[in-house]
């Protein structure tokens, strides 16, 4: 059922940081590595890998700088082991928010992610608190202004995808967790040219969001979530309603 995503217009206010080329290629070099780490270094049989270098060509990163990230996870370069750690927390208004860290420290991020949810009015969680209010899911990202809602209705349903929604600048098209590169590669076979691919966290349920001071609490939390050196993704199940949104604009 094709729908609108109110919470891209969190993502929308603050992709300021996300325009930082440097914290890009960091996120990307990390993603990298633990893709080649979990199922090694050639992306004709990695496909997490081989998503990987695609979202890093896509942000123009230099070939050298994706194979040193390859070589890292590999082995052939020496570099501290970085892990995958999912953290768990509250925000104002009962929001949860799940947050992947790619970290060579876990009792430091830890301690962070701690501090940073206390700073900012949430509450630091422990594992499986709210884990079970999200499911995964593949997400695949495709330009709103290529395709008519017609068309993506079609492509959803023949190349297998379970769900669709849009918000303001892309189709997304959702996938089971074991789904996610055959969708792709079916989409890609209809000359579908495709934004991201990747795993994520869809909440079952979403929040509304009307009160613009709490939405300005939790818009603080995420971003301050999300400019920790090593998060990689931050997912949180809230909406904004327009009013809310427009306070904040």
């Amino acid at each position: 059922m094709a729908g609108h995503n109110k919470w891209s217009k969190v993502k929308h206010i603050k992709g300021a940081a996300d325009a930082k080329r440097g914290k890009i290629f960091s996120k990307l070099s990390k993603e990298i590595t633990l893709a080649a780490k979990a199922g090694g270094g050639s992306p004709d049989m990695n496909a997490r890998l081989r998503t990987a270098i695609l979202s890093a060509k896509a942000q123009n990163m230099p070939n050298d700088t994706i194979d040193r990230a390859v070589k890292k996870g590999t082995g052939e370069i020496e570099g501290a082991a970085i892990e995958e750690i999912v953290y768990e927390g509250y925000g104002p208004g009962g929001v949860a928010f799940m947050v992947e860290v790619a970290t060579d420290n876990r009792n430091r991020s830890a301690q962070d992610m701690r501090t940073t949810f206390s700073k900012n009015n949430g509450t630091f969680a422990d594992a499986g608190s709210v884990a079970y209010m999200f499911v995964r899911r593949g997400e695949i990202r495709a330009s709103k202004a290529a395709y008519t809602e017609d068309q993506v209705t079609e492509l959803a349903l023949e190349c297998g995808a379970e769900d669709f929604a849009s918000d303001d600048e892309d189709w997304i098209f959702y996938t089971t967790l074991e789904q996610l590169f055959t969708v792709g590669a079916a989409l890609k076979e209809k000359n579908v040219t495709t934004t991201t691919q990747k795993l994520i966290y869809l909440p079952s349920n979403t929040l509304l969001i009307e009160d613009a001071d709490v939405a300005r609490q939790l818009v603080r939390l995420y971003d301050a979530l999300d400019d920790y050196d090593d998060t990689q993704n931050v997912f949180a199940n809230f909406e904004l309603s327009d009013q809310a949104a427009a306070a904040l604009e």
